[in-house]
């Protein structure tokens, strides 16, 4: 496994990690109405592309193809954390919450926070990340839930 930053070019391998992450992954905790609301096939590539540039996330390579990324905002928020479907509970998500705390501790955040899925709620509870509050965010029509979740740093 390898680890690196997003390179112009990631956006539709990216693409594909997100929807085979909730497709896969999280469709074990949300009804199929929910699933497709929340990651339809039909996303703009355009403002999908514009929004990976932004995140500049962490990638995660396993025999050269791309099994999860995350990102850490300079204010300590975690927009995107997705890994495959094909790679699950294979150490991508904890080498990517490693990263995302060493960049953390190299730009001096004091806390991380994320809205979370329910899916990857006991993986964050894990990492010393706790509820602040549930959260009921409508996409396309359809209410889902996830979790408001906050971890301090410690300071060093």
């Amino acid at each position: 496994m390898i680890i690196r930053r997003f390179n112009n070019g990631d956006e539709i391998a990216l693409f594909s990690i997100f929807l085979s992450s909730v497709h896969t992954i999280a469709s074990h905790y949300y009804t199929h109405e929910q699933i497709e609301a929340w990651a339809p096939a039909d996303i703009d590539p355009k403002q999908w592309a514009i929004h990976m540039r932004e995140l500049r996330p962490f990638i995660v390579e396993m025999d050269g193809e791309i099994a999860g990324y995350a990102d850490v905002q300079p204010n300590g928020y975690i927009d995107h954390f997705f890994v495959s479907g094909t790679y699950p509970r294979q150490g991508v998500g904890t080498l990517l919450m490693n990263t995302i705390h060493e960049e953390a501790r190299q730009l001096g955040i004091g806390e991380l926070t994320s809205n979370v899925s329910k899916a990857a709620e006991a993986f964050f509870l894990r990492h010393g990340f706790h509820v602040v509050e549930r959260g009921f965010p409508v996409r396309r029509g359809v209410v889902l839930q996830n979790a408001l979740m906050r971890k301090k740093l410690l300071k060093q």
